[in-house]
Formats: structure tokens, sequence, C-alpha cells
């Protein structure tokens, strides 16, 4: 039964995705390498060749060479809100869909609109454009994906505000990395071509450092291969008999620990282009009349955060912790069980031995995989 749904669905995705535009992501792993310069370069091109092109939202920062490709593409003006006393400009949604063009670029994906927006973010915008059949070319800063959020904090000890879903990546149809080694950027930057000469040595002595510049486009290769892998696979008849993986994050109602597993559970998945499912399981002493409010408020963003990632929240009502996952595993068909490290003390350790021994135990017999998280 379950294989005849699924057989259905696939061919509703295929009509829904044959209906809907063709999105191209431009990345990369820091402002200046050239996004922007080269998402214009290809507007240019496609003019030349008859498509209908036009500027739904460009930002160039000043930068004197990508402000000069403006010249000649048809640019959508944009709206003009008030906020605050202030009045500001935004992207026009409702403009770009009623003239329909053939294609529109969207610069700056991860952009929060301005409040009296349709949408609270761009990428929503581009989701609305893309359902009305029009094709988009965005871009985006690899520091901008929500599961690599994490990872970029620790290498930058920057937090990023602005970031858009994995589920926003996973829709692209294309995704190209632009690529600097870490001196050209270097010397981009100093050069004046990214920031004006005011913000240059701060730049340098924080996000542009070399070390970090490296760490950044490591993660931006892996990033498009890991989207080309999962295009591939999308495009491959699977056998029936092959197991397709399948991941269940397990979580506490700890705000750090599940959000980490969220998000590394979040980069396999999407990885192995699979299913997953968060579950979190409600013991008794953390009934919603027991449970602090802090914790419930680290719940609800974390079930926030996971469904934006593409996943399936469950929750259950269970004193049984181990015997819970075992069931969910069994019933979601999981191949693969992540958890966070546990930080017990060594009583708890002795004390939980017998509960972990079994869980592991069940879940061997049933050939599932467990990954301890850091």
């Amino acid at each position: 039964m379950e294989d005849k749904e699924q057989t259905v669905q696939h061919f509703l995705d295929l009509i829904k995705k044959s209906r809907r535009g063709k999105f191209k992501i431009y990345i990369g792993m820091s402002a200046g390498v050239g996004k922007t310069y080269r998402m214009l370069q290809e507007a240019h091109s496609l003019l030349r060749n008859g498509i209908d092109v036009k500027i739904g939202y460009v930002e160039t920062h000043n930068r004197a060479e990508t402000h000069a490709l403006l010249e000649g593409l048809p640019i959508i003006p944009r709206r003009n809100l008030f906020y605050k006393g202030k009045e500001l400009e935004e992207m026009d949604l409702e403009a770009i869909i009623n003239l329909r063009p053939e294609v529109v670029i969207v610069d700056e994906l991860a952009h929060t609109n301005i409040e009296g927006s349709k949408n609270e973010k761009r990428w929503q915008d581009v989701v609305d454009i893309l359902e009305a059949g029009i094709n988009v070319i965005s871009a985006l800063n690899i520091q901008h994906i929500e599961s690599l959020n994490e990872e970029v904090k620790n290498i930058t000890g920057i937090e990023v505000k602005e970031r858009v879903p994995d589920s926003v990546i996973a829709l692209a149809d294309e995704v190209v990395n632009i690529d600097l080694t870490a001196d050209e950027l270097i010397t981009r930057l100093k050069e004046g071509k990214i920031y004006d000469q005011s913000k240059i040595q701060a730049a340098l002595t924080n996000f542009f450092k070399s070390e970090h510049i490296l760490q950044l486009r490591e993660l931006a290769l892996k990033e498009v291969t890991s989207q080309v892998v999962r295009q591939v696979e999308s495009e491959i008849v699977v056998n029936k008999n092959n197991k397709r993986e399948r991941f269940l994050a397990c979580i506490s109602s700890n705000e750090k620990t599940a959000k980490n597993v969220i998000r590394k559970t979040a980069r396999l998945a999407s990885y192995y282009n699979a299913k997953w499912f968060v579950l979190y399981v409600q013991t008794p002493k953390e009934a919603p009349d027991k449970i602090a409010l802090d914790k419930q408020r680290y719940l609800i963003n974390n079930f926030k955060l996971a469904t934006e990632l593409g996943a399936e929240i469950l929750r259950v009502e269970n004193n049984k912790v181990a015997t819970t996952i075992i069931e969910q595993c069994e019933e979601k068909q999981i191949t693969t069980v992540c958890i966070g490290k546990p930080k017990l003390s060594l009583l708890q350790i002795i004390l939980a031995t017998n509960v972990f021994s079994e869980l592991l135990n069940k879940l061997s017999e049933n050939k599932i995989d467990v990954v301890v998280l850091s």
C-alpha cells in the first residue's frame, strides 16, 4: 500500500515540478566573490539570445564593475514602503508575477523583507515566483544556509541572523559555486572592490581572515557537490529492492543539543536525498503542566527549525524513551538514528546502561545505524 501511495505522490510531484519555474542559485563562500556580477553577465547573455529577462532585485553595493553591468538590462521598479518614518525600497513581487517575464534575477535570497510586505523573507517571494511558472536566478552566501549556521559560527565567531532553509536550496534545478582563492578575495578586498575603505581593516581582522576563507570555501564546495549528488540520484530510477535511507533525529528539551542534532541530521538527509524525522518523547515529568516555560519555548523553536529544514515532527507521550525510539524506527522504516552526545554523570551512565544496551541491541537486530553527534 505504501509503495502505491509513494508512486502516486511521485507522479504528483512531477506534475507540480513541470508547472513550476526553473530555479538557479549562485552560491559563494562570502561577499565579494562575484555572484551578482555573474548573474548580470548571464542576464545579458539571455537577453542577446532573445529571452525575456528582467531584473527583479539586484544589490550592487556600489561596486563599479557590477553596477556597470546593469546598463541595458530591463529593470522592474521597486515598490516604496514606509517603515518607522522612513521611505524604503523593496522588491515588487506583485509586479514581477503580473509582468510574467521568462526569467527574473533576484539577488540576496536570505534578505528579510520590510514589515508590511506580503512575505517575511525574500526566499518566500522566490517560491511564489516559481509557483507562478517564472524562472528565477538568485544568489546567496554559504553562511546563510540554515543547517550550516552553527558551523559558520564556529569558524568565524559570527552568528548570521538572515538564513534560508535547506528545503529552498533543494528546490534548485541548478546550483553553481562562484569560487575564488583566499588570496584573490583578500586582494579584491584591499583594492576596495568589496567594501569602502572605512570597512576594509575591520573586515581583514574578522570575517576575511585567510583561515576563515579557506574553511568557508571548503563548506561551499561541499554544499554544491552534495546538491549535484542529490540531483543525480533524484533522476535515477531506484530499484525496488534498494533500501532508501531514512533518518531519525532524537531530541530532548535541551535547546543547544537539540538544535545541533537537527542541523546535522538535516545535512546527512540532504546528502543522501533522504526523508527524515525528528522525534521528541514527552515523558510524564515534561508534561505541559510540569515542563519549564523556557524549555517549552526551546521545543517550539526547534520544531519550527526542523520543519523549515524539511523534517516531519514526531511528538510521542511515553515514559519509556528507548521503547518509543524502537517503535518509531519500525513504523517509519528508519535506517539511521541520530542522537546527541549525552552529558551524563557516572551514576546516570550506570543507571542508564541497561536501557541504552537494550536500545542498541534492538537497533542492531533491525540493522539500523546509530550516529552519536558531537
